[in-house]
């Protein structure tokens, strides 16, 4: 059997995506446990929230450390002492830097509010994609890679129609549930050791045939660079 993944989610506000996780795995729909809630500011809601629910939490704000390099380092090490074996970031509002992605390479997940690679590396998609009047958006779970804001491979992205009547919030809303429902699902086919990373694109494996555990979750192939389509829809 395929041990509990070992989640360490980052978070900065509200947490919405850290309580949709949260209680995916309550309902068994996701085979992972919490080793260490990471934020970033003390009046976070989402911090009050994981506290309230028992879960192990700590804080790292910015003012504490005396660069954002120090900062990250300590996330990192404080993930890593958790044991944390996939990150996956439910709403952080500051660019990681290099002392988590050398800790984590390749065990970092995010999720945009467009389907990336449009409307990406901006915290307004949602307001972006009402501006560009464009017809369809949605949401992306994709690997964080360094160097490129909302730029690596993508795992899974779901579609929401805009609406002639839509405001920004209206929007927001819809995509938000959509978020709730395939970032759970995409930790979870992580946690099965579904996904293989070929170039740009994540390809996802039948159940029966994935194996492998902790950092053998996620396999690399050799395919070719270069901006392929990789988004699955579930």
């Amino acid at each position: 059997m395929v041990a509990e993944l070992r989640l360490g989610l980052m978070i900065s506000g509200r947490g919405s995506n850290m309580m949709s996780i949260v209680r995916a795995i309550e309902v068994g729909e996701l085979r992972a446990g919490i080793a260490l809630v990471v934020c970033n500011h003390g009046d976070a809601p989402g911090l009050a929230w994981a506290r309230e629910r028992g879960l192990p939490v700590a804080l790292f704000e910015r003012r504490d450390y005396p660069s954002r390099e120090a900062q990250n380092a300590a996330m990192a090490r404080g993930m890593a002492e958790a044991g944390v074996e996939l990150v996956a970031m439910a709403g952080f509002d500051r660019l990681i830097t290099r002392e988590i992605f050398q800790r984590f390479e390749g065990r970092i997940v995010n999720i945009h509010p467009s389907l990336l690679p449009a409307f990406c590396g901006t915290l307004h998609a949602q307001a972006d994609a009402l501006k560009y009047g464009v017809k369809i958006t949605g949401c992306t779970v994709h690997f964080v890679t360094e160097g490129a804001v909302d730029g690596g491979p993508i795992i899974i992205q779901a579609a929401v129609p805009v609406l002639k009547d839509d405001s920004v919030e209206t929007l927001a809303a819809r995509i938000l549930e959509q978020e709730h429902r395939i970032y759970p699902r995409a930790v979870q086919l992580y946690a099965e050791g579904r996904l293989r990373v070929e170039g740009r694109r994540v390809v996802i494996s039948e159940a029966e045939k994935a194996v492998g555990t902790g950092a053998d979750r996620v396999s690399r192939g050799e395919g070719r660079s270069g901006l392929q389509s990789p988004a699955t829809g579930f």
